[in-house]
């Protein structure tokens, strides 16, 4: 009993992380037991491989239900990248074609605009089935959300190229000042994914928000994204959009139930 709850257990923190991983758990137990395999590393070595695999086929599969991958081998040429390896390791990297198109355009036009600099995505959708949470998202659950690290610079005001605070982009917030817009001050929701994380501030680097390719890469995204993909909403935490001049009825507040929005921009398209 105790070992079909541990393997109930896996498949389910596996589906809940990767989406195809309790399904890839469950095909390598059975192949496991079909070859006799008894040895732990050897389960675990066929598992990885079976996920990888899952990992490649998925790519090709992923465009049937209306998605396409960003790519995570993002080149010295490419200025659009995803921050880390680990979102593909995840399957987090899916959007629709249409998101793709978006976030390559505004890419492009960032490096037309500030030659050489780099755009970077962060969490996107899973590949497959609509309605399926990407935790701890809200809404990533349809292929047409896709997050945007902001652009940083040090201390001295050096732009810091494709850098990011924290090494996968989340959770390194930019603090409100005093007398900043603060909305959700004085609440106490008992659900919510608004977590602070003051532990873990010390622990990033004091780099800043570039305000003029920020400012610039909202300014697009309310023009052209708009315009020419259809862009529905972004979210933006109101002290950062006062701080950055933003005035645009497309930048929003996304709510005191909602994760933070001061380590990264959210954009989703209709």
């Amino acid at each position: 009993m105790l070992r079909f709850i541990l393997h109930a257990l896996a498949v389910l923190i596996l589906t809940l992380l990767t989406q195809l991983g309790g399904i890839v758990y469950l095909i390598a137990l059975a192949a496991a037991h079909a070859f006799g395999l008894r040895r732990f590393s050897a389960k675990l070595t066929l598992l990885v491989l079976c996920y990888a695999a899952a990992i490649v086929a998925t790519q090709f599969a992923a465009p049937a239900f209306g998605r396409v991958p960003l790519s995570c081998m993002a080149g010295a040429e490419d200025r659009l990248m995803v921050r880390s390896p680990i979102y593909c390791a995840l399957n987090r990297n899916y959007v629709t074609p249409e998101v793709r198109d978006l976030a390559e355009a505004l890419a492009a036009h960032m490096d037309a605009q500030f030659p050489g600099t780099t755009t970077v995505a962060l969490d996107a959708n899973f590949p497959f089935v609509n309605g399926f949470p990407l935790l701890p998202h809200l809404s990533h659950a349809d292929g047409k959300k896709l997050d945007f690290a902001y652009y940083y610079k040090d201390a001295n005001d050096t732009f810091l190229n494709g850098a990011t605070r924290s090494p996968i982009g989340y959770l390194a917030f930019e603090e409100p000042g005093p007398g900043d817009e603060l909305p959700c001050a004085g609440r106490h929701d008992w659900l919510t994914t608004r977590w602070n994380f003051d532990a873990l501030q010390p622990l990033f680097p004091a780099y800043r928000i570039e305000e003029q390719r920020t400012a610039a890469a909202v300014a697009w995204l309310t023009t052209e994204g708009v315009a020419r993909f259809g862009l529905q909403k972004i979210f933006i935490e109101p002290h950062l959009k006062n701080a950055l001049g933003i005035t645009d009825a497309y930048v929003r507040f996304q709510g005191c139930r909602a994760a933070r929005h001061d380590d990264h921009i959210h954009i989703q398209i209709e």
